[in-house]
């Protein structure tokens, strides 16, 4: 029969090593960690348990490409390794978000959910947004094709002049 003393050790020992868990587990990332992650264009900053993500794009590419440059933006962030990486590094984060500007004017944003994806799913959007910025300019329907899978996987919305009423 173990000692009274010993079980409580027991006890404490194994409420300490959960509490230390469940710390890292909640921890959201610092500036330092989010930092340069999306490159150096990107400012990143928490907003709660949501990364969020500002992007500038090229005005050439808005005036050239038009609605469906303004809308693609978000998704090239989005569906990328360095957005898994943070839902896998800092389980605490609900969310990340990307709002994409030309001129300091927002076009678009989108919020993609940690859950929204699974490992086949996450693969699919890899492989769209690759075909994206490989070919997108030459077949933009590999543009289109991305900005309708950003639109059934995430919460989004465009600058009124590119949104289809």
């Amino acid at each position: 029969m173990k000692s009274p003393t010993r079980r409580l050790s027991i006890l404490l020992s194994a409420a300490l090593g959960t509490s230390a868990c469940t710390i890292e587990a909640s921890r959201l990332p610092t500036a330092d960690e989010l930092s340069g992650l999306y490159g150096g264009d990107a400012e990143l900053r928490m907003n709660g348990n949501v990364v969020d993500v500002q992007v500038s794009q090229d005005p050439a590419q808005i005036r050239h490409g038009g609605t469906l440059w303004a809308k693609v933006g978000p998704y090239i962030f989005l569906f990328s390794p360095q957005t898994q990486e943070v839902f896998q590094r800092f389980p605490a984060v609900a969310a990340v978000r990307v709002r994409t500007f030309a001129d300091r004017v927002q076009l678009a944003e989108a919020m993609l959910r940690r859950d929204e994806l699974n490992s086949v799913t996450w693969r699919e959007a890899n492989q769209r947004v690759a075909k994206a910025r490989l070919e997108g300019t030459r077949s933009p329907g590999h543009l289109e094709v991305l900005v309708r899978y950003g639109e059934d996987h995430t919460e989004f919305e465009y600058a009124p002049r590119f949104r289809e009423d």
